[in-house]
């Protein structure tokens, strides 16, 4: 009786041990310690919820549907961010329920603010809608995913998408108070003669760095400077803010500065994410990857599909070689509100960042429903 019993022992310790293994492998691989350039370890405040979320109450006229409509009712995600007057302004993405199925709903960008960075509060209508001015290239879909920046002087510039549901578009926007915004149109409508004026284009990260305890907008080589993409990184450069030109190849062409990654969280997008910051060690660009299936092109250990947050380190004298790259996310979704919404593969889509009191915040798509933030403590390497 005594050797079962020993036996049936070993059993359960071999079982429970077996298990243990098991469940470890099923979970996705912790990156290893950031390398010295990175930007992080970005954490979820001490809240077990996101930021912002649809508001069914709070109601606007429709300038093109000549009606009001709850033009956040649905959705609230992919939001940029800045600071104004000690202040933390958040500029979302907002859908009405005017459609079923992401991208089948009208997009307005609505406003918050907050000085803890966590609780907000938000203006009752959007800052930036489809109006007729630009309604070719923004109505039905909307004026999506805000990315915004400053001048040193005051100005800020926000990148979107301008999206009529047959085209994604980057347009120019400038602002003095972030609430009421001047569209310039398409970013790169007049480039090259037009050659890239139906170009599908999206997500503008412009190079920005801290001075005075600010993020502003930061030239390199006399000209503004910026990354964009979604299935790969380009880049395009400006004199004035609004009129940009992607920057070309030797085989003119899209000149290629990174791409997705057999193998990787990044399998299937690199598409940009927040402003760049140029640092001691280099410009760091974050980017949102896309995880491919599990059929050898993707990361396992991540789910399909997922959007999983990268970083890349480029030469500050030369902003197309890139450096360094890490090879797992450093954020990627883990609460249940980054996992359940309008995508379900999961998404921390970051896209805003703004630096206030030696902390940068990090806002981000929470499953293209919801918007969180992470947090880290950041000194001006």
């Amino acid at each position: 009786m005594k050797r079962y019993y020993c036996f049936l022992c070993i059993s359960v310790v071999v079982l429970l041990f077996s298990s243990c293994i098991r469940a470890k492998q099923t979970e996705p691989e912790q990156p290893d310690k950031l390398p010295e350039w990175a930007l992080g370890e970005f954490v979820r405040p001490g809240i077990d919820s996101p930021v912002i979320s649809p508001d069914t109450i709070n109601e606007f006229y429709c300038p093109m549907r000549k009606n009001k409509v709850k033009w956040e009712e649905s959705d609230t995600f992919n939001p940029g961010a800045i600071v104004k007057d000690g202040k933390i302004v958040v500029l979302y993405r907002a859908e009405d329920n005017s459609g079923q199925g992401i991208g089948k709903r009208t997009s307005r960008i609505g406003y918050a603010e907050s000085r803890d960075g966590i609780t907000m509060e938000r203006r009752k209508t959007p800052v930036m809608f489809p109006d007729d001015k630009f309604k070719d290239l923004e109505y039905p879909g909307g004026c999506e995913d805000p990315r915004v920046a400053m001048t040193e002087d005051g100005l800020y510039v926000a990148f979107y998408t301008a999206w009529n549901r047959k085209i994604a578009r980057l347009a120019v926007a400038t602002s003095r108070d972030l609430v009421n915004w001047e569209k310039h149109g398409l970013a790169f409508g007049k480039a090259y003669k037009g050659r890239f004026e139906e170009l599908f284009c999206k997500s503008a990260s412009i190079l920005t760095t801290i001075k005075n305890d600010k993020i502003v907008i930061e030239k390199i080589n006399g000209k503004y400077f910026m990354y964009w993409g979604e299935r790969a990184i380009h880049a395009a450069t400006s004199d004035d803010l609004i009129n940009w030109e992607p920057v070309l190849d030797d085989n003119n062409q899209l000149k290629i500065i990174a791409q997705p990654r057999d193998g990787h969280f990044d399998s299937l997008f690199t598409e940009c994410g927040p402003p760049a910051l140029l640092t001691g060690k280099g410009i760091v660009l974050l980017y949102n990857g896309k995880n491919g299936k599990k059929d050898g092109k993707g990361d396992p250990g991540y789910p399909s599909g997922a959007y999983c947050a990268g970083q890349i380190l480029l030469d500050a004298k030369d902003p197309f070689k890139v450096l360094d790259r890490l090879d797992k996310p450093f954020f990627y979704p883990e609460a249940s509100y980054e996992k359940s919404g309008q995508y379900v593969q999961g998404t921390v889509f970051i896209q805003g960042l703004a630096y206030l009191h030696g902390k940068l915040y990090l806002y981000y798509g929470c499953a293209d429903s919801q918007i969180g933030v992470a947090i880290c403590d950041y000194k001006n390497k």
